[in-house]
């Protein structure tokens, strides 16, 4: 496993590692100890792989599990917007594997789906430190040469899906040069209208019938896009227009 060249050049660092509970928990574990970021955290496999709300993300050899490290990337109240970042350069990523492939959409807030199925997912964490700098940890998870068959929803894998390569290394090479891209863009958050207009040119659904759910709750209605903190808009039966902030997304 390589760092891309511009990861590299930027400073950036890499630890493998054969097997790991989580490449989550190995990254936040690193927080601790003073790491000073721009760490990538990468395994061949873990037992304790997990997405968002605590799900299981299972985890077999051949898929890539990373993680990132960032420490102070932009201030805390601007940290949600690193998710978005995280999609677009997965999925600028993932495009570049399928040759530009126009099936390849984003589902709120960052899950990659190809033709409507499941291809990666994200998992943002973060903790305020005693210096008063907040660490932040990107996780990605992502289908290469296997995709789950017992998920409640369809999955896919850049093997099955037919890309021109479906190899972890080639992927995240291009995945570490895109985040350097992408945070450069985002400039700590003052440019987030920038990440949000890509967002939304690979964003999956909008038009279309959406179900949220959080807390066992259910909203449904139509997806109008996403306001300008990255907030899912939510078009009602009787016309209003609900912000959503955070909840389990089914699109259709």
């Amino acid at each position: 496993m390589k760092l891309g060249v511009k990861a590299s050049a930027a400073g950036y660092r890499l630890q493998e590692f054969a097997a790991l509970g989580s490449t989550n928990d190995e990254a936040m574990s690193r927080v601790a100890l003073g790491d000073p970021g721009r760490l990538w955290i990468v395994a061949d496999e873990q037992s304790r792989g997990r997405g968002r709300f605590g799900r299981q993300w299972r985890s077999p050899p051949g898929n890539l599990y990373a993680s990132l490290l960032l420490i102070d990337p932009a201030p805390p109240p601007l940290s949600a917007q690193l998710g978005f970042v995280a999609g677009v350069a997965l999925a600028s990523a993932l495009r570049k594997m399928l040759g530009g492939d126009g099936k390849l959409k984003l589902k709120w807030p960052n899950d990659a789906l190809y033709d409507g199925a499941k291809l990666s997912g994200l998992l943002l964490e973060g903790v305020c430190l005693p210096s008063g700098l907040f660490g932040c940890v990107i996780g990605f998870g992502v289908n290469c040469q296997s995709s789950p068959d017992e998920a409640p929803y369809p999955t896919a894998s850049l093997r099955s899906i037919g890309a021109a390569s479906a190899d972890r290394e080639t992927l995240f090479a291009a995945l570490s040069d895109f985040v350097v891209d992408w945070l450069e863009i985002w400039a700590r958050g003052e440019n987030f209208a920038a990440i949000r207009a890509v967002w939304l040119d690979y964003a999956g659904g909008i038009g279309g019938p959406v179900r949220v759910s959080r807390n066992g709750s259910q909203r449904q209605g139509i997806f109008r896009g996403v306001d300008a903190q990255g907030r899912m808009l939510l078009e009602t039966a009787d016309g209003a227009v609900e912000i959503i902030e955070a909840g389990d997304v089914a699109l259709g």
